[in-house]
C-alpha cells in the first residue's frame, strides 16, 4: 500500500483536516485493539487451558500458576517501553507502532501451536512463558507510542476526547476476546472441545488480525510534532534526555499506581473473581464480563470530552476519592452478590469510578513531556508501574484467596488508589499547561 506522506498539525480544523485526523485515529486505534485482544485472550481463555500446562492441584492453584505467567508478561514491558520508545522518539511513531503489533503476532502464534504438558512436559509452560514475554515486550512499546500518537494527532480542543479512544480500544480488545469466547462456548464448540483444543482458536485469530493491523499501520500519517522536533533535535540518548524530567517521571509512576491496579482488577481478574468467588456459572461469568466491558467502553469518550471542558485534574481526583472510599464496600458487596444482574450493576458502579482515570491517563502523561522524549517518557515509567501494580493484581488477589484472606486484597487495592490520590492532588492540570504543540 502507498504511504501517506502528509503530516498532521494543530491548526483550526477544516473538513479535510478532520478527515485526516479521524483516519489516523481510527487506524491507530484499530491496531491498539488488536494488540490488547491478543494480550487479553490469554486471561480470557486461561480458565480452559491452565490444566493442560499446569497439571495437578485444585482449580485455584492452576489459575494462580496461569496468572503468574500473565504477570511475567509484564516484567519485560519496561524493556519494551525503552526499545519502542526509542524508535518512536528517534525514527517516528509509525514505525514503532507497526513493529509492536508485528511482534504481538508472533507471540500469539506461538501460544496457538504450543504443545501441552502431556506432550512435552515442563517445556510446555516454558514455551508459554516465552510467548507471554514477547507479548509483554510488544505491549510495553504499544502503550507509550499509541498514547503519544493519539495525543499528538488530536486537535488541542478535543485532545481528551480523541485520546480516550486508546482505552476504548484497550477495553475493546478484552471485549473482543470475551465475544470470541462466548461464540465458541455457545455456537461452535462443546465445553469438552473448548478445553481440549478449542482454546487455541482465539490465538490463531489474534495472529491473523495482527497481520492486518500491521499492514494498516504502514499507512499511518506521522505527526507534525514529531516531524518538527526531529529536524531541530540534537542526537542524544533517549534515557539521558529523559533523566532531565525526574518530576514528570515520578508523576507518571504515582498517578498510574492506583489506576492500573483498579483497571486490572475489574478487567483481567474480574472474570475469575465472578466464577471462583461470586459463584456464577461459565455463561453468567462471560455475559456479566462482556456487559461490564461494553459499559466501560461507552464511558471513556464521555469522560474524555468532559476533561476537555473542565480539565484533567478534577476527573483524576474524583477517581482517587471515590476509589478510596468505595472499593472495599463494592468488592465486599460483589462477593455477596445474588445473581448476575446484581454483579453487573456493582461492576458498572466500579467503572463509573475507574473511568475517571482510564479515560484520560494517556493524554495526561503525554502532556507532561516534550516531543523528543514523549513516547519514552510515557511508556517507560508507565510500564514499570504496571509491571509492579497492574500485572500483579490478579496473582495477589488469588494469593489472598488461596490463604483464606480474600478481603485483604480489597484493602491492598484501596491503599494503591489512596497513594495515587495524593499525587493527583499535588500535580498540575496538564490541560492548562500541556507541552504538546509547544
Amino acid at each position: 500500500m502507498s504511504e501517506i506522506s502528509s503530516t498532521l498539525d494543530v491548526a483550526p480544523m477544516g473538513a479535510a483536516d478532520m478527515r485526516r485526523r479521524l483516519k489516523a485515529i481510527f487506524i491507530g486505534s484499530v491496531g491498539n485493539l488488536v494488540e490488547w485482544y491478543d494480550f487479553y485472550a490469554y486471561a480470557a481463555f486461561s480458565l480452559y487451558f491452565a490444566h493442560l500446562f499446569f497439571p495437578g492441584g485444585d482449580s485455584v492453584a492452576q489459575q494462580l500458576n496461569a496468572a503468574l505467567l500473565f504477570a511475567f508478561g509484564f516484567l519485560v514491558r519496561p524493556l519494551g517501553g525503552i526499545l519502542f520508545g526509542y524508535l518512536a522518539d528517534r525514527k517516528g511513531r509509525r514505525i514503532a507502532l507497526t513493529l509492536s503489533v508485528t511482534l504481538m503476532c508472533f507471540g500469539s502464534l506461538i501460544i496457538a501451536v504450543t504443545p501441552t504438558y502431556a506432550s512435552i512436559g515442563v517445556a510446555a509452560p516454558i514455551v508459554l512463558l516465552f510467548a507471554r514475554l514477547l507479548q509483554g515486550l510488544s505491549l510495553g512499546g504499544e502503550y507509550g507510542t499509541s498514547a503519544t500518537y493519539l495525543s499528538e494527532v488530536a486537535h488541542e480542543r478535543h485532545r481528551g476526547f480523541f485520546s480516550s479512544f486508546q482505552y476504548v480500544t484497550l477495553i475493546g480488545g478484552q471485549l473482543l476476546a470475551i465475544v470470541v469466547l462466548l461464540l465458541l462456548q455457545k455456537v461452535f464448540l462443546t465445553p469438552e472441545q473448548l478445553k481440549s483444543w478449542g482454546w487455541r482458536i482465539p490465538f490463531v485469530i489474534g495472529a491473523m488480525l495482527a497481520v492486518v493491523a500491521a499492514v494498516m499501520r504502514r499507512e499511518l500519517q506521522e505527526t507534525t510534532a514529531f516531524t518538527d522536533a526531529s529536524k531541530a533535535r540534537r542526537p542524544e540518548s533517549s534515557l539521558r534526555s529523559l533523566m532531565r524530567y525526574p518530576r514528570e517521571l515520578l508523576l507518571v509512576v504515582g498517578m498510574t499506581m492506583g489506576g492500573t491496579a483498579a483497571f486490572y482488577t475489574y478487567t483481567t481478574y474480574m472474570q475469575k473473581y465472578l466464577k471462583l468467588s461470586v459463584g456464577l456459572s461459565d455463561d453468567q461469568t462471560t455475559m456479566v464480563t462482556a456487559g461490564s466491558l461494553i459499559f466501560a467502553m461507552l464511558l471513556q469518550p464521555v469522560y474524555g470530552a468532559i476533561s476537555d471542558r473542565i480539565g484533567r485534574k478534577p476527573l483524576l481526583i474524583g477517581f482517587g476519592v471515590a476509589g478510596t472510599l468505595f472499593t472495599i464496600p463494592l468488592l465486599t458487596s460483589l462477593q455477596d452478590a445474588k445473581g448476575p444482574i446484581a454483579a453487573f450493576l456493582l461492576i458498572a458502579m466500579a467503572w463509573v469510578i475507574v473511568s475517571g482515570y482510564t479515560s484520560i491517563n494517556a493524554v495526561v502523561k503525554a502532556e507532561l513531556f516534550p516531543t523528543h522524549v514523549r513516547a519514552t517518557g510515557v511508556g517507560l515509567p508507565y510500564a514499570l508501574t504496571v509491571s509492579i501494580f497492574g500485572g500483579t493484581a490478579e496473582p495477589i488477589a488469588l494469593w489472598f484467596k488461596s490463604v483464606g484472606r480474600e478481603s485483604g486484597f480489597y484493602y491492598y487495592l484501596t491503599a494503591c488508589i489512596a497513594v495515587s490520590l495524593v499525587v493527583y492532588t499535588l500535580m498540575r492540570d496538564t490541560k492548562k499547561r500541556s507541552t504538546i504543540g509547544q
